[in-house]
């Protein structure tokens, strides 16, 4: 057994979540995350609400609230879609709480004394009209670097390359268009270029990386700029320094608190665990290991600058120093970036409606329908267009026709012949043959899924669903009634309902509600596939109680086949799954206004 982390990207609070969002962080972090725990790692999957920055303070001000008010509203969204989604945090919390401020100056303050913080007078946009400090991502302007014409003032989407706002040519304010005027303001800024040596060693060592993801990040290291990590804000993590903590125009910027967010998750999670100090065993025990989840846009920050963060307080950079108070901090194993999920053939957008938000999308269909999308047909090392002639058809054709009739008519037909799970007299080579088969799936599937290849590892599991489709048609159980031949019959159904248990286990980490469906029809009690819940806190440093996701995942499946019982008494099953009408395809349509 192993310590795991599951780091997963933090969604910001300024609107609910669309599905091309949950296919980048939430679905493939989850089923990572469930296998690991039913192999016997001890996962501690984290992340929480990004909630600081002028996007905040911008759309607040426009709805009339303050800032606080509005992370509230959309902190509280984004925790019950995750939920409806059966998504398996240890901990899903947010950046506002008192832990989060205090670890995130500790940080700070740790990169400032080894050096790896410097101040500097630089250029800051403002908004003429409001003179209100712009944020990086409200500018737009045309790339220095490619000619891109769409890049924004921290990052061009074209070439990948880090930028400063007064970089752009043509800059223009995203909010209202104007021209930004840029006024000399000081700034502490992270010394990246201290880092390149050491983060050069470190993605030379990565193995296994998705090929996109450790090309781009070995890029970024020939051309590092220091990185401004506070700007002109009323609304963010207070500066920790003489002279600055008390200052209410000067904050510490949004892009620097978020990433440390993984690392104070944990910390909150060990204080309610009522060990404070477990969280070590994932951030500094030697064997221990930390995956990152998110979307492509987000490379940069977990491939380079948080590993430059670990580096710089633990005293690895070029310019030495000592850990800080919280000690020498465990380094990413690997960084699982997922690609785009357009819609339609277009860019998601919410001002174009072009958009399908989790919690519209879950109270029309089933959670383990869109899951099942994203891991067959999701965005893993490619983009990838959601259509919802292809949704339908993969629900109804593989999911219903496939799993679903598979499951139905086994339990059906043994429980109207026997009653209960029949006994196997005699069994032959092709019954042993198909649960050899199903039972290497154990290796097969969980290897492609440590591996980051959950497309391969569910494909390999419905693959074996077809083979015990065959065998269900090949032998045709249906046909031996009479007194004669019924003990081969209930040979054949105890062979199907094993395959049927074992394929299930399979199939648990990216379907987990119809999995414990599946557990129950099978005569199984208990809890299968152990779900998140959420949980009203109080915050544990005094500040206002929030809502936060959390669970108990020591119980449920192991990552193995358990046989099934003779005897256990079954009943006429209920679907598992819910065959849509075709027509569904025009309605979304209708609503997209395609």
């Amino acid at each position: 057994m192993s310590h795991v982390l599951a780091a997963v990207a933090w969604p910001y609070a300024n609107g609910p979540r669309h599905i091309g969002h949950v296919s980048g962080f939430g679905v493939p972090s989850d089923v990572f995350s469930r296998y690991m725990r039913m192999s016997g790692h001890d996962v501690l999957m984290v992340s929480g609400t990004d909630e600081h920055g002028t996007p905040i303070q911008v759309q607040a001000d426009a709805d009339g609230v303050t800032p606080r008010e509005l992370a509230d509203r959309y902190n509280r969204v984004i925790v019950e879609d995750l939920h409806g989604l059966g998504l398996s945090y240890d901990l899903f919390t947010r950046t506002t709480t008192g832990n989060h401020y205090a670890v995130v100056q500790e940080l700070f303050s740790g990169l400032y004394d080894n050096g790896y913080i410097i101040a500097k007078t630089t250029l800051g946009a403002k908004s003429p009209s409001t003179g209100r400090t712009l944020p990086d991502r409200y500018i737009e302007g045309t790339c220095p670097i490619c000619g891109y014409g769409s890049a924004r003032g921290d990052q061009c989407d074209n070439c990948g390359n880090q930028l400063d706002p007064e970089q752009l040519i043509n800059p223009r304010s995203k909010i209202n268009g104007e021209v930004p005027e840029f006024v000399e303001t000081e700034h502490f800024f992270l010394d990246l270029p201290a880092f390149a040596e050491a983060l050069g060693k470190w993605l030379d060592a990565r193995d296994g990386w998705r090929p996109n993801v450790l090309k781009f990040s070995r890029n970024l290291l020939e051309d590092l700029q220091p990185r401004a990590i506070t700007r002109d804000l009323e609304w963010g993590v207070p500066i920790p320094l003489e002279g600055w903590r008390d200052r209410s125009d000067k904050r510490i910027y949004v892009w620097f608190d978020a990433v440390i967010g993984y690392l104070s998750a944990s910390i909150e999670w060990a204080r309610r665990s009522g060990d404070p100090e477990a969280w070590r065993r994932w951030w500094q025990d030697g064997d221990a290991r930390g995956y990152y989840f998110m979307g492509k846009d987000n490379i940069v920050f977990h491939s380079v600058i948080w590993p430059s963060l670990l580096l710089g307080y633990s005293g690895a950079g070029d310019k030495g120093g000592e850990p800080g108070s919280l000690g020498a901090l465990n380094l990413p194993t690997e960084v699982v970036s997922s690609e785009y999920l357009t819609m339609e053939g277009r860019k998601f957008s919410s001002s174009r409606k072009v958009v399908i938000y989790v919690r519209d999308f879950l109270e029309r269909y089933d959670a383990d329908a869109l899951r099942y999308f994203i891991a067959a047909a999701g965005p893993e090392s490619n983009d990838t267009d959601f259509t919802w002639a292809e949704f339908v058809r993969r629900n109804n054709d593989e999911l219903v026709a496939g799993w679903g009739n598979l499951v139905n008519r086994s339990i059906s037909m043994a429980a109207k012949n026997f009653g209960a799970v029949p006994p196997a007299a005699e069994p032959t080579a092709e019954d042993e043959a198909l649960l050899a088969a199903i039972r290497a799936g154990f290796t097969s599937v969980g290897e492609l899924i440590g591996k980051h290849r959950q497309k391969a590892a569910i494909g390999e599991a419905m693959r074996l669903v077809a083979e015990a489709n065959k065998y269900l048609s090949d032998q045709a159980p249906w046909k031996l009634k009479d007194e004669a031949t019924k003990p081969r019959m209930g040979t054949i159904l105890a062979t199907a309902l094993q395959a049927i248990s074992d394929l299930n286990t399979l199939l648990t980490p990216f379907l987990p509600h119809s999995a414990q469906k599946v557990h129950e029809l099978l005569g199984g009690a208990g809890v299968h596939a152990p779900m998140p819940s959420i949980v009203e806190v109080d915050d544990l440093d005094g500040g206002p109680g929030y809502p936060v996701l959390t669970g108990d995942y020591t119980v449920g499946a192991r990552w193995e086949s358990v046989p099934l019982a003779a005897g256990t008494p079954l009943a006429a099953p209920k679907p598992v799954f819910r065959k849509l009408d075709p027509s569904v395809i025009e309605e979304e349509l209708e609503r997209l206004g395609s």
